[in-house]
């Protein structure tokens, strides 16, 4: 090999090792039937927060639909399924009273500022660094416990990176108030 070649190999290399040292652990995925959730996460809370947001994604790889209705976990008095939307300039938080469709070959993200799990009465607080095991209740799958890595507030994703502006004062939400995140 000439030494250009073995110098392009070298920078190579280099930036490879560099961006998969960016690459953050991420949960386990687990499943649950036909379903494969992955990269479960949760935003830490400031002290004496009482409701707290879980994030994951879901892939139904089966032939027929199933629906997240709902949850439970020992750090909150409960756990629920929630959809943020926008209505005349104005976000909305809601229960999906329903539960969440995942059609089947389809892939559903609960993501800040979408869907999300919403955990009431929180017990204390979630602490970044933490994983909290969180048990979600599919209709046909049936029951299942994840573990949620816990990012730092504010953070975009399961990689824990706040960036400057993602935080979203719920306060002016419906039902959320007194609540920054």
């Amino acid at each position: 090999m000439n030494i250009a070649r073995l110098t392009l190999l070298s920078i190579g290399s280099a930036a490879l090792a560099a961006l998969l040292a960016l690459v953050p652990a991420r949960a386990d995925d687990v499943k649950a039937g036909d379903l494969v959730i992955s990269q479960a996460w949760a935003r830490a809370t400031p002290k004496g927060a009482k409701v707290g947001g879980g994030f994951l994604t879901i892939e139904n790889k089966g032939s027929a639909p199933d629906r997240l209705i709902g949850g439970s976990a020992d750090v909150a008095g409960s756990v629920q399924v929630h959809e943020m939307s926008m209505d005349g300039g104005v976000m909305k938080m809601r229960p999906m009273e329903k539960g969440l469709t995942i059609d089947p070959g389809k892939t559903v993200q609960l993501a800040p500022g979408s869907y999300h799990l919403m955990m009431m009465d929180l017990k204390s607080p979630l602490k970044q660094g933490e994983k909290v095991p969180v048990t979600l209740e599919f209709e046909k799958a049936g029951k299942v416990t994840v573990s949620l890595d816990v990012a730092g507030v504010g953070a975009k994703g399961p990689a824990g990176g706040a960036a400057s502006g993602s935080k979203m004062e719920m306060n002016k939400m419906q039902g959320h108030s007194g609540m920054k995140m």
